[in-house]
């Protein structure tokens, strides 16, 4: 079973989507394909408490996939797409990134560049495809009816390269399922990109924890190194306390819902000022419905960490 993991709230997102599905189910079979929003029907779906009827059946496939296709593009990256990399990484699920986003991103001017704007996510992906210029240029009259065309062009070359990407992945050997030794009485904090991290934040969590950890990979030298090491170090942590302010919930703290998720662990999402989204059918939700329900609990002050932590 493969898993088309992509934006949803627009009408262009879905169709990408779609278009991935379409070619994935072309090679893989119909019924070996998981879309979300369309295999949810999540526009006709009735449900006492809608968002978290979606989270539930997005979550039983994750658990029964064996590859990822997961479309990142952009500076923001798509919160829910990367709680599912995060959820399908720590089961050892090959994941293949695929962009067509032509900017690459750094911690400075002249320092090591990232495939997306946090280098964790290239840290877990088996595989990155990236196809970032446009299709070669016709022989159209029309420079508008040109420019749609090597657009087009451009993400079907990305799309097919991405099937074949995720069917050799998938035969392959596999990454391995995340199995490491919890500390008792730990707690990893992944502060938020966005906003300052409050440091009553951290002297709550000092107050009930034996160790605080924190991620380095956004000052290291070797950032995807240090990536790598902020992934092992949080699945160590018996809890995680993720900031998850911002426009969107941050990539990081995303890819870590999704772990925590799947591996059972105790997290908590951190967000002082919560802007809620509302969709028709559908409860309000302070965050994507992947991180709302993934993380379950949602502070908003630090002593509520403190309390939570107690607990």
């Amino acid at each position: 079973m493969y898993y088309v993991a992509h934006r949803l709230f627009a009408a262009h997102d879905r169709a990408l989507g779609a278009l991935i599905a379409r070619k994935l189910a072309d090679k893989a079979g119909h019924d070996a394909v998981f879309l979300p929003f369309c295999d949810t029907d999540e526009e006709a779906l009735v449900a006492p408490v809608k968002g978290l009827r979606l989270f539930e059946l997005d979550q039983d496939r994750l658990r029964t996939i064996t590859g990822m296709i997961a479309v990142l593009h952009g500076p923001s990256l798509d919160d829910g797409v990367c709680m599912e990399i995060g959820y399908a990484a720590a089961l050892g699920v090959p994941v293949v990134a695929l962009t067509t986003d032509f900017l690459t991103y750094s911690a400075g001017e002249r320092t090591t560049r990232w495939e997306f704007p946090d280098p964790l996510v290239e840290t877990l992906a088996t595989r990155i495809i990236r196809v970032d210029r446009l299709g070669e240029p016709e022989d159209v009259l029309d420079r508008f009816d040109a420019f749609t065309t090597r657009n087009g062009v451009q993400v079907e070359l990305a799309a097919a390269a991405a099937v074949n990407a995720v069917l050799t992945a998938s035969q392959g050997p596999h990454p391995l399922p995340v199995r490491t030794l919890v500390r008792p009485g730990t707690v990893f904090l992944e502060p938020s990109p966005y906003a300052p991290h409050p440091a009553a934040l951290h002297e709550a969590a000092r107050a009930q924890a034996t160790a605080v950890m924190t991620p380095s990979r956004f000052t290291a030298r070797d950032s995807l190194a240090a990536a790598r090491s902020d992934w092992d170090m949080a699945l160590r942590a018996e809890s995680l306390v993720l900031d998850v302010s911002g426009p969107e919930t941050p990539p990081g703290a995303a890819l870590l819902t999704g772990a925590a998720a799947a591996l059972g662990r105790r997290v908590a999402a951190f967000q002082p000022r919560p802007t809620y989204t509302h969709a028709h059918g559908r409860e309000p939700n302070w965050r994507n419905l992947m991180i709302q329900y993934g993380t379950r609990t949602h502070l908003g002050d630090p002593q509520a960490l403190a309390h939570w932590l107690a607990s």
